[in-house]
């Protein structure tokens, strides 16, 4: 079992958690500086866009709550079974609650959103996740659901500081800006680097590999919604 003791030269190896986000540094970037980001900010972000964002976000949470399930499956430790079991509830509650309030403020219900097909993107960022839980170890697993924690966290926190002149967009900052959410994002870092800890260098080669995926598949969400994606044919 790999561990965090010193190495020779008498410093510890840095955190699993800091290779990982080195790793994807160019696709947060990306997604700050995306057009769906800043219409966020400046205000200009068309309604139909974040309509799409809202409608396939609730689709997509329902696959992510299942995943984040299987995490809790997986878990070897009994505190992060319970944590990921509580995320997957959250997720759902997520789904129900926050979601249901943007549609209705876009003049559509929870229902209607739920009755709209899955889009490409979605579809395809879904599938890696499913696959990628089930198929592969806790470490895997974990790596693949991280980017949506985190990512969301990072842009919350960027954004939270410019807020928005539009209300129903000041509110989105605001849920994933809050303090509440960054301490969840924190814990499961620190899972992280725990699990990235007690890896091989090919385990944690291989995670990363999951991580940086999904990562650029949040960055093709937002681009999906800025599009207004449907399927081509």
């Amino acid at each position: 079992m790999v561990t965090s003791e010193p190495t020779v030269s008498g410093e510890r190896p840095r955190p699993y958690s800091e290779e990982l986000w080195e790793a994807i540094t160019p696709t947060y970037k990306a997604i700050l500086d995306h057009p769906f980001i800043r219409g966020l900010v400046d205000g200009t972000l068309p309604r139909a866009a974040f309509r799409h964002f809202v409608v396939q976000d609730s689709h997509y949470l329902r696959d992510y709550a299942r995943a984040l399930a299987v995490c809790a499956a997986r878990a070897p430790d009994e505190d992060d079974v319970r944590a990921f079991a509580s995320d997957a509830v959250g997720a759902i509650a997520a789904e129900q609650e926050m979601h249901a309030a943007f549609m209705a403020d876009l003049g559509g219900s929870a229902g209607q959103a739920a009755d709209l097909p899955v889009g490409p993107a979605t579809r395809a960022y879904t599938s890696y996740l499913l696959a990628t839980v089930y198929g592969g170890s806790f470490l895997d697993g974990l790596a693949a659901v991280l980017p949506c924690y985190w990512i969301y966290a990072r842009v919350g926190e960027a954004l939270l500081a410019e807020s928005s002149p539009d209300p129903l967009y000041r509110r989105w900052i605001a849920a994933y800006g809050d303090e509440a959410f960054q301490s969840v994002v924190r814990r499961v870092v620190s899972v992280a680097d725990r699990a990235g800890a007690e890896a091989t260098g090919g385990q944690r080669a291989r995670a990363l590999e999951h991580f940086v995926t999904t990562a650029r598949y949040e960055w093709m969400f937002w681009d999906a919604a800025w599009r207004q994606e449907t399927w081509p044919v």
